[in-house]
């Protein structure tokens, strides 16, 4: 398939449809490591379409394009949230360290139902609601050094450009209006050919996870039960847009599709989220995506995160059972801390956020920092090209987590002699796990 990373133009008005809200910035500084050869060290990561890990090659000259699906902003980030905008820092950071460019987009779905429902649960105005939350957000993935997106987009002021594209399905015959009058409009899965390659997962399974996570199996009318929603027709008491379609607002799954497409064009290289996506989210994206574009795979890569649980359920909103980021950040907890607890198990595994853990990446961190203000260590190159080598390996973190831990445990025992070490590691470590060990830097 010829490599296509130009943005769409039909997706853009002459007005820049396509815009992006304000990010979190960056962090101060990201050390510049010793130079890498891509070719002797690939990255490799788990694609979940093939169920394998798979080099993932970026042409020499080209830029590394990924989409990240944010949050819906009706409630602070907690521990899962945290983990997975972590794990895809990594991934920025393993291109960054190689010398590649990196296109970033992340989308915030400022507009759909849990948001109303929260607000009205609480009596609040759904917008102010979203803003607060989506600015506590940026606070937290700041604290946490997350280099920001290139784009990071909101669904409303997307709309426009969502449209469009719901208007091409419509023309092209791979959507459908109901005939009840409701306004609302269903993508034909039946139009995707390749429906059900992403995820793998049988049709029980589907329908299954389509009824949990946001979809309406039973709803009458649609030519599939697994028919995604497009465009919900205006509802009393729910705010809605007007637009060619009718008034009313746009369904989760053709977001996405809508703002990667405008912003990377039409294949990627990574499309990331936590393993709760799989299914029906990332199918049904590229399933639009590739409907309109004809290119496959609508992503190269797709890469999920792990479920991140407190006391042996997945730690969700529909829960309660959550550890906030910022909770934590107001009990004075290093961000460093709360990042090396999460970098202590791999990323695609589900696994317990624990007090034990935290306590563990304060220790973790408080050891390491010491070392590196040792006036010496053993070789500061070998644990570079160790750190390298373990997280081109599927971000393989445990494994680059107890290279630094020998490491500062050898040098914290007096040995070694490269005076250059400490400061080399401490700059390893920072650009490529994310984690400042000069206190300094951390501030």
């Amino acid at each position: 398939m010829t490599r296509r990373n130009t943005a769409h133009s039909s997706l853009r008005d002459p007005l820049g449809t396509l815009r992006r809200m304000e990010s979190w910035a960056a962090p101060d500084s990201i050390p510049a490591l010793p130079p890498i050869d891509p070719q002797a060290v690939p990255l490799r990561l788990y694609d979940t379409a093939t169920k394998a890990p798979r080099e993932v090659e970026i042409p020499a000259g080209a830029t590394a394009t990924m989409y990240v699906c944010g949050i819906t902003p009706y409630d602070a980030a907690h521990m899962g949230h945290a983990a997975t905008m972590i794990a895809f820092d990594l991934v920025v950071r393993q291109w960054r360290d190689r010398g590649i460019p990196v296109r970033y987009v992340q989308n915030v779905t400022d507009i759909d139902d849990p948001l109303l429902e929260r607000a009205a649960r609480d009596g609040e105005d759904w917008v102010v609601l979203g803003m607060r939350e989506t600015a506590l957000f940026r606070e937290d993935m700041h604290a946490l050094r997350v280099i920001p997106p290139d784009h990071y987009v909101g669904a409303v002021e997307s709309i426009p450009a969502i449209v469009s594209l719901i208007e091409r399905l419509l023309e092209s015959g791979a959507a459908y209006r109901l005939e009840d009058g409701s306004g609302d409009i269903y993508f034909d899965v039946a139009a995707a050919p390749r429906f059900g390659y992403e995820s793998g997962y049988d049709r029980d399974t589907m329908l299954a996870l389509f009824a949990e996570r946001g979809g309406d199996p039973e709803r009458e009318g649609k030519r599939d039960r697994l028919d995604p929603l497009l465009w919900r027709g205006a509802r009393p008491d729910e705010p809605a847009w007007p637009s060619a379609l009718g008034p009313g607002r746009p369904g989760w799954h053709i977001e996405c599709a809508a703002i990667a497409m405008g912003f990377l064009g039409d294949q990627i290289d990574v499309q990331g989220g936590g393993n709760d996506l799989i299914f029906p989210h990332h199918e049904m994206s590229a399933a639009h995506a590739e409907t309109l574009t004809h290119c496959h795979p609508f992503a190269r890569t797709y890469v999920h995160a792990g479920m991140i649980g407190l006391d042996g359920e997945k730690m969700s909103k529909s829960k309660g059972n959550l550890v906030f980021v910022s909770r934590l950040r107001g009990d004075k907890v290093d961000p460093a801390a709360i990042r090396l607890a999460l970098l202590a198990g791999h990323y695609r595994a589900d696994r317990e956020w624990t007090e034990e853990l935290l306590k563990a990446g304060q220790e973790r961190l408080a050891r390491w920092r010491e070392a590196v203000r040792r006036p010496a260590g053993p070789s500061g190159a070998v644990v570079l090209a160790r750190l390298r080598e373990r997280l081109a390996d599927d971000l393989d973190t445990v494994g680059a987590l107890a290279a630094v831990d020998a490491w500062a445990s050898e040098t914290l025992a007096g040995g070694g002699r490269d005076e250059t070490a400490p400061s080399l590691v401490s700059d390893a470590v920072d650009a490529l796990l994310g984690v400042p060990l000069r206190v300094s830097d951390s501030a």
